[in-house]
C-alpha cells in the first residue's frame, strides 16, 4: 500500500466518524484545526461555517472564536467592514458574541501540533479591532493581531512545553 492510498484511507475513516457526529465536511477550511484546539480546551466545535468556532459543551450559548497562525505569523480576522454601520456592527459582532477569543500558535513543521494558546477578552479584542478599522484606508479589511499584542493583552492558557 503506498502512502497516498494510506492517507486517503485514513481521511475517509475520519470523515465517516465526523459524519456520524454531525460534521458533513471534515475538509472544510479550518475545521480540523478547530477540532484540535477544542480537544485541548474542552470545547465543542460548531457544525456551521458562519457561527462561532466553538462553544461550551454544557451551554451552547457560551461561544468562542479561534484565531490561529504558525510560529512567525499573526492572528487575523478577515472581511471586517469599516463603514456601512450595519456591516460594521455585524463584523464586530464576530468578536462581541463570544465569551473569549483564543489565539493559537501551531507548529509549522507539524500543523496539528499546538505550541501555545492565549485567551483574550472580547472587550480587549473589540477595542483593538475598532482602532484598526478606524485607521484603515479600506472599507473591507483583514485585521491582524500581532503575537506581541496578544501576549500583552491576553492570558496564556496552554503551552505544549507545560
Amino acid at each position: 500500500m503506498n502512502f497516498i492510498h494510506r492517507i486517503v484511507d485514513l481521511i475517509n475513516r475520519a470523515q465517516e466518524i465526523a459524519t456520524q457526529n454531525g460534521y458533513p465536511n471534515l475538509l472544510q477550511p479550518g475545521l480540523v484545526k478547530e477540532m484540535v484546539v477544542a480537544d485541548i480546551l474542552g470545547h465543542e466545535v460548531s457544525r456551521e461555517k458562519h457561527q462561532p468556532d466553538a462553544f461550551d459543551p454544557n451551554d451552547s450559548t457560551i461561544q468562542y472564536e479561534y484565531l490561529s497562525c504558525f510560529e512567525k505569523g499573526t492572528f487575523q480576522m478577515d472581511r471586517m467592514y469599516k463603514s456601512l454601520d450595519s456591516e460594521r456592527r455585524r463584523s464586530l459582532r464576530r468578536i462581541s458574541r463570544n465569551k473569549a477569543i483564543y489565539c493559537i500558535i501551531f507548529e509549522k513543521g507539524n500543523p496539528t501540533c499546538v505550541v501555545a494558546i492565549w485567551e483574550i477578552t472580547p472587550k480587549a479584542m473589540l477595542a483593538e479591532a475598532k482602532r484598526k478599522l478606524d485607521k484603515s484606508k479600506n472599507d473591507i479589511s483583514h485585521i491582524s493581531f500581532g503575537r506581541k499584542w496578544v501576549r500583552e493583552n491576553g492570558t496564556q492558557v496552554y503551552s505544549k512545553d507545560s
